[in-house]
């Protein structure tokens, strides 16, 4: 894998926030398909926070993002580089999401339907903020039992034409085709406001 030092080629910078819930999956959605060494800033689960972290339905997580993942994905067929920044999950995180979205021109919010109300908190953060996005249902251990349909009427998004996609997060193929259907959000948004 090639180190931070790989330049990206000439392509216009997009900045992406991968953001959802406590465990949903955003860590290891930017180690699939960054083509850069990831930056990450996991610490290990302690004592300290039982009764605090809800690890129901994850009870094998031993640790979790306190700032931010970073990686980068270079999609030649879009001209452009992605630089994504993964989301801290847990609440008490949640302050740095204001600033991570500053110059960011979209989202992938990862759901978990196993634990869907997990993904609310993302949905309503770039709702009210006017950022486009599109949801990612991470299917884990390759099934999911709930259809397109069925997770954005649970989620309740406003905008009927939120993309909402299946992947599994440790599939590199899965994310980058999650990535090019928020890039097409991105552009379509972009478009519709420039002819109003």
């Amino acid at each position: 894998m090639p180190g931070y030092d790989t330049p990206a080629q000439e392509a216009a910078p997009v900045k992406i926030l991968i953001a959802g819930g406590f465990g949903v999956g955003k860590t290891t959605l930017v180690e699939a398909v960054s083509e850069i060494e990831p930056l990450r800033t996991e610490e290990r689960l302690t004592a300290a926070g039982v009764g605090v972290d809800d690890l129901d339905g994850i009870e094998s997580k031993t640790a979790t993002t306190v700032a931010m993942d970073f990686g980068r994905i270079t999609l030649d067929d879009a001209g452009v580089v992605l630089y994504l920044f993964g989301t801290p999950g847990q609440e008490r995180f949640w302050f740095m999401w204001d600033e991570l979205l500053n110059g960011a021109l979209g989202a992938v919010v990862l759901a978990d339907t196993r634990r869907l109300d997990r993904s609310f908190a993302a949905v309503d953060f770039f709702e009210s903020r006017g950022l486009p996005f599109v949801v990612g249902a991470n299917c884990f251990h390759g099934e999911q039992p709930y259809t397109a349909g069925e997770i954005r009427a649970a989620l309740h998004l406003r905008d009927p034409r939120t993309p909402v996609l299946m992947l599994d997060a440790r599939a590199r193929a899965d994310v980058r085709e999650v990535l090019l259907a928020l890039l097409d959000t991105v552009i379509s948004r972009a478009r519709t406001a420039a002819r109003v």
